[in-house]
């Protein structure tokens, strides 16, 4: 039986532990990892950088979630401005802001010039029906 063009790989001599000896801790697997090649001297000198931050890993169950993270500047500003912007738009929707005043005013001056209009052209119609 051929074995395929993966001849120097192990897929066709893999091993499988049983459950039982997955419990018990006595898998006859074979337990070969390969280390990682260092480049350079960097296995002969050992450097410590100080500038290098260190990730830190945290836990699921390690996680403080009543702790609140601090917002940058610039979130903070977002957050304000878009605040301010709702504040400023439930106000107008009010008819309470200046803009929303003068809005008013220009309507209400337009409806009238309307409805006068109206009236003219009513009474234009009547003049010529009779």
């Amino acid at each position: 039986m051929g074995r395929g063009k993966f001849k120097g790989k192990p897929t066709g001599h893999r091993q499988f532990s049983t459950p039982e000896q997955m419990l018990a801790g006595t898998s006859t697997r074979p337990r070969t990892f390969k280390r990682k090649k260092l480049k350079g001297t960097q296995g002969v000198i050992q450097i410590e950088n100080p500038n290098l931050v260190k990730a830190k890993n945290l836990k699921a169950k390690d996680v403080d979630m009543g702790k609140t993270t601090e917002l940058s500047r610039r979130e903070r500003e977002e957050i304000e401005k878009q605040r301010a912007h709702e504040r400023y738009m439930r106000l107008q929707e009010q008819g309470k802001t200046e803009q929303a005043r003068k809005d008013l005013e220009r309507l209400s001056l337009i409806r009238q010039q309307r409805e006068e209009a109206a009236r003219k052209r009513e009474e234009e119609k009547a003049g010529k029906i009779q």
